[in-house]
């Protein structure tokens, strides 16, 4: 994706034709008191990322050929959200300490992006905080949502310098986003007003009458558009799996067939398979299917890469390994030193909810296996600069077992070898050393202990 450009001007010297938009974009700046990890340039779906390189003093200068829409560069902890157009020369500069503050875009392309900036600090300013948004009543959430809608749009009309296809895309996205947010309110009303069993009123999404979900452009566009669709069919799927008693997967492959966007049914495809794929239980089947489907070569090629990584931590294979990770008790741990004995490692860390919601289950497997021949590992994925913080819920929490602190994070290793994109994962390894299930099942799920117990543990 990245360009070195080469005396890029010099054919404007030799020539005097009309001037022609560059096709790539650029990016500088310098971010004062940079954090320690890596910043890149993002889709705001992650499906794609691009390191950015930044000299010590924090500066950068880089080169993009990248597609026109959404982007967001990332520094570890702060996302600047940004709008790129072939032809853009951005300066971005900003304090890691005092973002909000600090931020300042100069440059080819700085009306859209500063309006960018203002409209999500304007908007957390409107929304405040969830709890009590989503606790208003459907009526007074409506009205508020639109509100906030109406005064992004004055915030829009009224920033200087932005253009007109900017300005077009820029209110379909804020009524998407206004459509959206009508999506939600039933899930998030019910969690923060405890009512599981809340249902919105037969009229809420009135608005969603005649609704095109083909628009390829709009999908294109409108990452709030391509999040409405998203939504759209994953309860299509949902319909499948409680209606007609297909499994996750069958429901999605069906669910996928049945677009008759090409553009829409290959994206809706890879993204949802370039997250699940890891967890599919038959990976070939998994493969085969996705692949009688899509069309865009370009997808495909990062499935079969994503395929034949997983194929090699399949059931039976060796598994990949992790050597001298701290130990809490002291010392070091390898995976290696753990052989003989069956190994089910729970893949974690100190901020993960999920992960946490898991302890209670695994410490009452831990008590009930602790004289059988399995050792139960909990691989913290947390960074080594937060390893005070993971000592310390190791110890307030009591945790058992082995506890070890992987060596880089979410770029460990054994964590990128198993493909590892969200935790809690559970691998489970035979005493040679092989794979047994690399999903295993959760400590919650009693389908662990069944597995144990077909296993002799």
């Amino acid at each position: 994706m990245k360009k070195l450009l080469i005396l890029a001007f010099a054919i404007s010297v030799f020539s005097c034709k009309t001037e022609t938009k560059p096709d790539y974009i650029l990016i500088s700046g310098k971010i004062t008191n940079k954090l320690p990890s890596e910043v890149s340039i993002n889709t705001q779906d992650r499906s794609f990322s691009e390191p950015i390189d930044v000299a010590a003093d924090g500066t950068f200068f880089d080169t993009l050929t990248v597609e026109k829409g959404a982007y967001v560069l990332y520094d570890g902890k702060n996302p600047v959200f940004l709008h790129f157009e072939p032809g853009y020369n951005l300066n971005i500069n900003y304090d890691a300490n005092d973002f909000q503050n600090s931020l300042v875009i100069t440059g080819e392309g700085a009306p859209e992006n500063n309006y960018l900036a203002e409209k999500l600090k304007k908007t957390r300013e409107l929304m405040g905080d969830n709890a009590s948004l989503y606790s208003l009543s459907e009526e007074e959430y409506k009205v508020k949502q639109l509100a906030i809608k109406e005064s992004l749009l004055t915030l829009l009309n009224n920033t200087k310098g932005i253009s007109e296809s900017f300005k077009v895309d820029e209110e379909k996205e804020l009524n998407y986003n206004y459509l959206g947010s009508l999506n939600i309110y039933e899930r998030a009303h019910g969690y923060f007003t405890k009512n599981t069993d809340f249902k919105v009123s037969d009229d809420f999404l009135d608005e969603y009458e005649g609704f095109d979900y083909a628009n390829e452009a709009d999908y294109n566009a409108s990452p709030s558009y391509k999040k409405i669709v998203a939504d759209h069919y994953a309860l299509k799927i949902n319909d499948y799996v409680t209606k007609d008693a297909l499994t996750q997967e069958e429901a999605f492959f069906k669910t996928a067939r049945d677009i008759n966007s090409e553009t829409i049914r290959n994206t809706f495809l890879f993204d949802v398979a370039n997250q699940t794929i890891v967890r599919a239980k038959d990976i070939e089947a998994f493969y085969k299917e996705f692949m009688e489907i899509s069309t865009n070569e370009e997808n495909n090629a990062i499935i079969t890469e994503k395929y034949n990584q997983l194929t090699a931590v399949a059931k039976g294979k060796p598994s990949p390994k992790f050597v001298d990770y701290e130990n809490y008790k002291g010392g070091t741990t390898s995976l290696d030193d753990l052989k003989g004995k069956f190994v089910y490692i729970d893949v974690w860390a100190t901020w993960c909810g999920p992960c946490k919601r898991e302890i209670p289950f695994l410490k009452e497997l831990e008590k009930t296996y602790h004289d059988k021949n399995i050792e139960f590992v909990s691989l913290s994925i947390d960074k080594v600069s937060d390893r005070e913080k993971w000592k310390k819920m190791i110890e307030t929490e009591n945790l058992q077992g082995v506890q070890v602190l992987a060596d880089n994070d979410w770029k460990s290793k054994f964590v990128t070898d198993y493909q590892i994109q969200g935790i809690p994962r559970f691998i489970l390894i035979d005493e040679a050393g092989n794979i047994v299930d690399p999903n295993a099942p959760r400590p919650s799920d009693p389908k662990l202990v069944e597995l144990f117990t077909e296993l002799n543990i």
